[in-house]
């Protein structure tokens, strides 16, 4: 993106770089597959050789190159598609980019975790939502399938999370499951035997395409709570299973993607950053507004509906998964989004055939603490799915990023560098609606 001259100075200034230091981050892409599998994808070392390896619906794809995969389970599924001149053609995974109409693959998210204690990272799909979730147990040897144990019954909403809730040290599965809001933990001791799941609210009328939910300290009581689109819910100080949990109610958009909990502002209370809408426009930073012992949440949008809602001029639809991390290393919390592609086919939704742009944005603030979002574009054919994940692949200290959705499965790895001043302003992203 080109910059005015003058905005490398205003960055200068709230950043606190000195003169001779100029860091680009730049991403190179790698398809490791135009293929639809899954809405999303994660990252480790299946095979312990000390190199990241991507897993993507039944795939793995073994690091460092990604050029290899095998299979960790049943791979059979084909769509049938027409070709110019008419005749037909089988094509591998689920009908997305590579054909003409709407379809969906059976796993939304994924995540990674050693289950049962042995040392080798093992598989946990979730599936399209409201269906079974399953575990796959690592075999310790490429090119055979992995062992399958159910997890849970049934998984509701979009944005399941897996995060270590209780305090325990191990992950748990945060989900909707019967209506409620709650979390399914895996017997350690006998981890091939379905999860317990705890619910933390009564039924609320959640159901399987429910969206936006996520977990952080609200109320700075260092135990992690819940967020949804309507409320938060408050982890007692006692047992986290014993009895419901409080209900806060706020507002938190229409249901969108991930919903981060993180203080945006530096004024020592976590905010709630999401999706204002997974499946229109809009993304968001709640801020949290302390009067005596109340807590409310007041919406600042960073993008919307139209280029004159964000500053640089970005808007894009369908921002359905978000995730954060420090990505230029600087001590603030940055987020990677962008648009999902063909969420409800070609004719859903709006812009359905925009570009599948993908972005970091990069959190800035100045005087005052005023947040400021700088958007990076990453790339414009790529997207995300239901799920955006960040990973130091290579080990380099940078982390990359790894996004599976309807156009395929794509690898982001990303490059820091060092540039002339000159070089360093011009890319800089350009303002252009000077907002307060």
């Amino acid at each position: 993106m080109n910059g005015r001259g003058w905005l490398g100075w205003w960055w200068l200034g709230i950043t606190g770089l000195s003169a001779a230091n100029f860091p680009l981050h730049e991403f190179e892409k790698r398809v490791l597959t135009r293929e639809f599998w899954a809405e999303g994808a994660h990252a480790a070392d299946f095979n312990r050789d000390g190199h990241a390896d991507v897993v993507c619906g039944p795939y793995i794809y073994l690091g460092p190159s990604f050029e290899q995969r095998y299979a960790i389970g049943p791979a059979t599924h084909r769509f049938t598609r027409v070709m110019t001149d008419g005749s037909l053609e089988l094509v591998p995974g689920f009908e997305g980019a590579l054909g003409t109409n709407n379809t969906y693959a059976d796993i939304f998210l994924t995540f990674t975790w050693d289950f049962n204690g042995d040392g080798w990272p093992d598989v946990l799909h979730l599936p399209h939502p409201g269906k079974e979730v399953w575990w796959y147990e690592n075999p310790r040897q490429p090119g055979r399938y992995w062992p399958r144990h159910l997890a849970l019954a049934s998984a509701e909403g979009e944005s399941p999370g897996f995060a270590d809730l209780t305090g325990d040290g191990v992950p748990e599965l945060i989900c909707f499951s019967g209506g409620r809001l709650g979390y399914a933990k895996f017997n350690r001791a006998e981890p091939t035997k379905p999860w317990s799941f705890t619910p933390v609210s009564p039924p609320k009328g959640w159901g399987r395409y429910t969206h936006g939910l996520g977990i952080g300290d609200v109320n700075g009581d260092a135990r992690p709570d819940l967020v949804e689109k309507d409320g938060w819910w408050e982890q007692p100080a006692s047992d986290p299973a014993q009895g419901l949990w409080k209900h806060h109610p706020a507002s938190f958009g229409q249901g969108g993607a991930q919903m981060v909990v993180f203080d945006v502002n530096g004024d020592g209370w976590n905010d709630v950053i999401t999706a204002v809408h997974a499946h229109e426009y809009g993304l968001a930073w709640y801020e949290q507004v302390r009067t005596a012992d109340r807590i409310a949440f007041r919406e600042h949008r960073i993008t919307g509906q139209q280029p004159e809602d964000n500053p640089y001029g970005v808007r894009f639809s369908q921002a359905h998964a978000l995730a954060e991390v420090d990505l230029d290393r600087d001590g603030l919390t940055d987020f990677v989004t962008g648009k999902r592609f063909w969420a409800h086919g070609p004719r859903g939704d709006p812009e359905p055939n925009a570009p599948a742009v993908l972005y970091w944005f990069r959190l800035t603030r100045g005087a005052g603490n005023i947040p400021r979002f700088e958007p990076w574009l990453v790339d414009a054919d790529s997207g995300v799915g239901t799920q955006v994940t960040v990973r130091d692949l290579n080990l380099d200290g940078w982390p990359d990023v790894v996004v599976g959705n309807k156009k395929g499965l794509f690898v982001f790895i990303h490059r820091a560098r060092e540039v002339s001043e000159a070089e360093w302003r011009e890319r800089q992203p350009r303002l252009v609606n000077l907002q307060p």
